[in-house]
């Protein structure tokens, strides 16, 4: 038997070598090209595959002007007096750096790992999975069979420098373009077909991985990877070669933390939502604010998750700073279009920020330092390598600056805030995880007055996986988040007041995946939510105070999801994926339910009964499926058309008369008067890359529709209001637009291009006049901006020298103004226009920054750059907002900017 194999494997060498004895003849006429670029044009021309580390190539530049010349000769030329070589394989060309290809049969191929087969039972089999550590070698995955053409493949990816397991990397096969990602613990599964097949890794601050394998049939593999430590190489992180095309979601968008690194904003710091605000179809109302709306959603629209925790307010310092340490984050995903099943809650999109994983190895740290804030993080073992720990604070001390504005208009303002993480992860013997982490934020801020504004998140969450089989994996989960606010005028007086405020959730879920042959990957869970509101209470702040004690009544719910979601890969060209979420609200008791006149206005007057509800009786029930649909065709290895349709529920509002999010925006529940949010979305986009995928493009149309979205009467009052049913109004809501994005992934010169074109049109139409809006006409919403253009781009001269370039259009948010003046009975009336039928100045702003860093000597106790940089280069006074005072029998009018001049920066980054 073993002399049949040999015989065979020499044969199959022989053909190889055969067929290197003509090489293709080629045209190619470049001038200062990448190593990319050229492949791409000799793979049109002759039938071979190019196979190389990205990364290595990644300075190489070509310059070559030949006519009918071998292929042979044209890459001798190319990487003559360079380190690399070049390996052909029949008709798969391989680009190595150092030792060759090594073209020996694997290690042990004939030993004790592999035993004869007697009729249909095998002996022995190999008890643990080989890393995978070289790019040129050749790993067997399973025995020879016959029977199935596509087999399974698990395993997991790890760092070979500290040991820890890699989490949310991509993995996929370049020749079928089927992709997966890691899970928590650095687990995989992906069904492959037979044969021989190109593994590939992608992820934040590793270095791009390829894997020569032989499947036989199932398997397992331990991919093990490098950790990059030349940082200005990693200005974008790669996804894999097709994830643009192959993936069957749409909307959906990936940023790597070093991503996030480069992009310049405001003081320096590294800002997670900064730069979600740079993707197509996200906009925001202005620069003060980490509100975002996605899509013509409204703020409160978005789920932000923060590994799996819920962050009601994701602000610091009055909406400069995003609430997320960078360094703790490893990745986030923006899922806009196509949300899959397990999310819930909210109508326009889920931000999922995850957090990075413990070292294994030994300690270590990262940090900075700028004008207004300071950072740091570490991460290691735990007592032993299945143990690690996470852990991050925040700080500002910003007050120096407040001191710097004038005292009669800032004389007593100041400004605080702290953020601080931690996650705790134990991996059992049986490789079980054991996740616990921890958030909690805090901000106080003064503006030139006695009173005190301080709002605070806190997270915890428990999480437990646990893997049944290579194809069966459970994940259960026990979350608490929180949000509450504060305002106390602290000048003693007769009218000096605290307002309180405070929202607890408490969650529960159970999920699973179950690999269900190689083509069904499904995805089902159960999850249950517990909402407890303090709506407001309202006291004097001290002794010498008169104001009243008030309370608003509690408010608590239940709400409750089942899920079940199928990732169909049908062929290697068509694939979709299909769920149902059937969500279920319980408003419940202690309260009252207040019944009023139908086809009426809300009103005291029109008032009917108040039933009073005991302690955990029901008040009302809502409940309805949510059907999630997403399927991709391909139209070639490098284009696609991707579809999409979903229907959501949101039964938590925000009561809000501002565009962007403040720290005393209510949140409330559905109750017996108000209905939750239904929403649907229809998208269908093209999927297109160019130049061997090095640039991806997409060009994605949507089309919405909203349901009981929460708008507010004329003169209402939000904030301590008992019967706010009355001050609101269930408005119709469509959006519709158009999104592209030019994304060019590496080389030195990367970043990308968007343009949005978006609209939300809402309409308050009704019989009586108190409920009508511009006469039932639809009106844009106040975050409405139909054009917005976004440039990210980012120039490496050196390994250590960068410059990082950003350019910001979008239309102005709408406003209402006053048109006219009039006398009634004497006294003088403001007649304002119809809503939002004017529009603040457009807005525009150019940021500019330098990224230098030390050098990269493997043996320095700490690595740092500094980032140095101007935010609004051109001093625009961007308008915040318009607002009109009364002054002196006359009406003026005013324009606000947060930022009217360049803004210089400086932040001194640390890694050890």
């Amino acid at each position: 038997m073993r002399k049949v194999l040999v015989m065979v494997y020499a044969i199959l060498a022989a053909l190889a070598a055969k067929g290197q004895d003509v090489w293709p003849n080629v045209d190619l006429q470049v001038k200062n090209a990448t190593f990319m670029e050229v492949a791409a044009a000799i793979e049109h021309q002759v039938p071979v595959r190019f196979f190389f580390d990205e990364q290595q190539l990644d300075s190489l530049s070509v310059s070559i002007q030949t006519a009918d010349r071998s292929l042979d000769e044209v890459l001798q030329q190319i990487f003559k007096g360079t380190a690399f070589q070049v390996i052909r394989m029949a008709d798969d060309i391989f680009i190595i750096e150092g030792d060759p290809i090594q073209t020996e049969l694997p290690a042990a191929y004939f030993g004790d790992a592999i035993q004869e087969v007697v009729g249909t039972q095998r002996i022995s089999a190999m008890e643990t999975a080989e890393i995978a550590s070289l790019p040129n070698k050749m790993y067997t995955i399973g025995y020879a069979s016959a029977g199935k053409d596509t087999v399974l493949l698990t395993g997991k990816v790890i760092d070979l420098t500290s040991g820890a397991f890699v989490t949310a990397a991509r993995i996929g096969i370049n020749e079928t373009g089927e992709t997966t990602m890691t899970d928590a613990n650095g687990a995989f599964r992906l069904a492959i077909p037979k044969g021989y097949q190109t593994l590939y890794v992608n992820a934040a601050g590793i270095t791009s991985a390829n894997r020569q394998l032989l499947v036989n049939g199932d398997g397992k593999l331990i991919v093990g990877i490098n950790e990059k430590m030349t940082v200005l190489s990693e200005v974008v992180v790669n996804a894999e070669p097709s994830s643009n095309v192959s993936s069957s979601l749409s909307g959906v968008e990936t940023l790597g933390i070093r991503q996030i690194k480069q992009t310049p904003v405001v003081f320096g710091e590294a800002d997670v939502l900064r730069v979600v605000l740079a993707l197509p179809g996200v906009l925001s109302v202005g620069e003060a604010s980490t509100g975002f709306n996605v899509r013509g959603g409204a703020a409160d629209q978005n789920l932000v998750l923060f590994e799996g925790k819920t962050i009601y307010n994701p602000a610091h310092f009055f909406g400069f700073f995003s609430a997320i340490n960078p360094d703790i984050v490893e990745n986030l995903e923006l899922y806009k279009g196509s949300i899959p099943s397990q999310f819930g809650g909210r109508l326009s999109s889920v931000l999922d920020i995850a957090a990075k994983r413990g070292n294994r190895e030994r300690l270590k740290g990262s940090g900075g330092i700028g004008l207004l804030t300071s950072r740091l993080a570490l991460d290691g073992p735990l007592g032993n390598e299945r143990t690690t720990f996470v852990a991050g604070l925040r700080s500002t001390y910003s007050n120096w600056l407040l001191t710097l504005l004038p005292k009669a208009d800032f004389g007593k303002s100041r400004a605080s805030f702290y953020d601080i993480d931690m996650q705790i992860e134990h991996i059992r013997r049986n490789d079980d995880t054991l996740h616990f982490s921890a958030y909690f934020s805090e901000d106080r801020f003064k503006l030139n007055s006695d009173t005190l504004y301080h709002y605070n998140n806190e997270a915890l969450q428990f999480r437990w996986i646990h893997r049944n089989s290579d194809r069966l994996r459970w994940a259960f989960s026990g979350t608490y988040s929180g949000y509450r606010f504060g305002v106390r005028d602290e000048l003693p007086s007769a009218t000096d007041y605290q307002l309180t405020y405070r929202l607890r959730q408490t969650e529960v879920k159970i999920g699973a995946d179950y690999r269900l042959g190689p083509a069904h990957l499904l995805q089902f869970g159960v999850q249950v939510k517990y909402y407890a509101l303090n709506p407001g209470r309202m006291t004097g702040y001290s002794t010498t105070s008169l104001v009243k004690a008030v309370s608003l009544p509690g408010e608590q719910a239940l709400e409750h999801a089942v899920y079940l979601e199928d990732h169909f890969t049908v062929d290697d060209r068509f694939s979709i994926d299909y769920g149902v979420r059937y969500s279920m609200f319980n408003a419940m008791g202690p309260g009252t339910v207040k019944k009023y006149l139908p086809d009426a206005p809300m009103s005291e007057a029109t008032l009917i009964e108040a039933q009073r509800k005991g302690s955990g009786a029901f008040m009302k029930t809502y409940h309805g499926p949510e059907i999630r649909v997403s399927a991709r065709y391909k139209l070639s290895d490098n284009t696609a058309i991707k579809a999409g349709y979903h229907t959501l529920r949101q039964y938590i509002h925000m009561i809000s008369n501002t565009a962007t999010m403040a720290p005393t925006d209510n949140w409330k529940l559905s109750d017996f008067n108000i209905r939750p949010q239904r929403g649907r979305q229809a998208s269908l986009g093209l999927y297109r890359n160019f130049y061997g995928d090095q640039v991806e493009t997409y060009i994605e149309a949507y089309h919405r529709v909203i349901h009981d979205y929460l708008d507010y009467k004329g003169g209402a009052r939000l904030t301590m209001n008992p019967d706010i049913e009355r001050d609101v109004l269930a408005t119709e809501g469509e959006a519709y637009g158009v999104e592209l994005m030019v994304r060019k992934k590496g080389g030195r010169l990367n970043g990308w291009l968007a343009y949005t074109y978006s609209r939300i049109l809402l309409t308050a139409d009704s019989p009586f006049q108190t409920e009508r809006v511009n006469g039932g006409n639809p009106y844009p919403a106040n975050y409405d901006r139909p054009h917005d253009v976004t440039l990210v781009s980012n120039f490496r001269f050196t390994q250590r020298f960068s410059v990082s370039f950003n350019f910001n259009y979008g239309t102005g948010r709408p406003i209402t103004l006053p048109i006219a003046r009039y006398d009634m009975n004497g006294s003088g009336r403001v007649f304002y226009s119809e809503r939002n039928a004017y529009r603040i100045p457009d807005y525009y702003r150019a940021d500019l920054s330098m990224n230098i860093e030390g050098n990269h000597k493997l043996k320095k106790l700490a690595h740092s750059s500094w980032a140095v940089g101007v935010y609004n280069v051109t001093g625009r006074k961007n308008a915040y907002s318009t607002y009109f005072v009364s002054e002196r029998g006359h009406i003026n009018g005013y324009q606000l900017s947060i930022f009217g001049n360049p803004i210089p920066f400086v932040t001194y980054n640390f890694k050890f």
